[in-house]
């Protein structure tokens, strides 16, 4: 049973204004990432037919949005705090809308890649960080719950998105499926973002224009940036190469297609774990618990070549990638003030959306030259880098926390 204070907290986000937006963009979200990012892993092979284009190069497309994300991000980030993710957003959906369209009509390489830099704008205003930035306006001191129901809907992303985009290109054929993304994205999403959000930050006063921007610790940033990061590299990494792994340690391919199923299901229960413990525990508790589950999930994998042992590691692996992905949206609440969080956060999306973006070509080029086990290997190594930097973040917030 939850606290009565939980509780009381629970119902009133249920009924408070914060629940519309939270609603609205949890819908925005799945729309925005399913009809971008996830779009090629439905329509690539049709794409490349048509365009005469290698399949390796549509593929390409994904990667090429989450760099231009990054490089967006940074200057972006002053400008949610001065203007709030609103007007951002809102502006987010029509370039979105533009870039889909693009692709929708594109005859060749150039108005491909195209597309996807325009995606990578949109993104960058629109995916993950922004409607992280817009919960915490909207939501105040309830931000921590709120952005657990935002993580949580958008954990079926893909669970909804493919089987759509799958049984649209069936009727329809890629093109038109990509057009009616655009015009959902136009018609639909900016919508929605323009009348569910906070019209302005609800940190601002009339007075505070002359005040200088709230300063970010830039150690502790840069511990967080590189925790996170890290451990991004080799989630994303494992995204594309995880069923190859396990057919590597000795599993058949639909015994490998299952555990691979199955670290899905453990995701979204990481996540519904964090938000069923009502906020009772620090950030910083669940997320060094969840980095400390991704070395021992490797340890399995390692020492293990049986269906049972890839079970229990994808169930370890995915309940830690569930609750980090929760981490990285709520620990900047503990760490930063509230005024510089909006800031804080979008700055570290240049690090992570670049480590999302090199993880694929590079975990590729890794198994292609090494083998399976290097890849294996590496991210093991790299989730030690990880739990030692967020460690490292946890002892300082403690010490500065200590300070008079």
């Amino acid at each position: 049973m939850l606290p009565t204070s939980h509780r009381r907290r629970d119902v009133a986000l249920v009924f408070s204004p914060a629940l519309r937006g939270i609603a609205a963009l949890s819908v925005t979200q799945l729309i925005g990432w399913g009809a971008t990012f996830f779009l090629p892993a439905v329509t690539g092979p049709a794409m490349a037919d048509e365009l005469g284009m290698p399949l390796p190069m549509i593929m390409l497309g994904p990667t090429i949005m989450l760099v231009v994300m990054a490089l967006a991000s940074w200057p972006l980030s002053t400008m949610f705090e001065r203007y709030g993710a609103r007007p951002i957003m809102a502006s987010g959906s029509c370039a979105g809308a533009a870039g889909l369209s693009i692709i929708g009509l594109a005859g060749g390489s150039s108005s491909y890649v195209l597309a996807w830099i325009v995606l990578g704008t949109a993104g960058a205003c629109m995916l993950t960080t922004p409607a992280q930035i817009a919960v915490h306006e909207i939501s105040g001191k309830d931000a921590r719950r709120a952005l657990g129901v935002l993580i949580l809907a958008g954990g079926l992303t893909s669970t909804i998105a493919w089987p759509l985009t799958g049984l649209l290109q069936a009727l329809w054929g890629w093109r038109v499926t990509t057009l009616l993304y655009a015009a959902t994205m136009l018609l639909l999403c900016m919508p929605l973002h323009w009348t569910a959000l906070a019209r302005h930050p609800r940190r601002k006063a009339p007075d505070q224009a002359t005040i200088d921007p709230t300063p970010i610790d830039r150690p502790s940033f840069a511990l967080m940036a590189v925790s996170f990061a890290a451990n991004g590299f080799f989630t994303w990494g494992f995204a594309l190469t995880i069923i190859i792994l396990f057919e590597t340690a000795g599993l058949d391919h639909a015994h490998a297609l299952t555990a691979a199923a199955f670290i899905g299901l453990a995701q979204w229960t990481g996540r519904l774990m964090d938000f069923l413990s009502g906020g009772r525990s620090s950030g910083f508790t669940t997320a060094l618990a969840a980095s400390s589950l991704f070395p021992l999930s490797f340890i399995v994998l390692l020492a293990t070549s049986n269906f049972l042992g890839a079970l229990l590691f994808a169930m370890l692996y995915g309940i830690a990638s569930g609750i980090t992905a929760v981490a990285r949206a709520t620990l900047p609440l503990q760490i930063f003030p509230a005024g510089a969080y909006a800031r804080a956060s979008a700055r570290l999306a240049v690090p992570l959306n670049l480590s999302f973006a090199a993880a694929p070509p590079v975990f590729t080029a890794i198994m292609t030259s090494a083998g399976p086990h290097a890849a294996l290997w590496l991210a093991f190594t790299n989730s030690i880098f990880a739990f030692s930097a967020l460690l490292g973040l946890f002892l300082r917030h403690r010490r500065r926390e200590r300070q008079p």
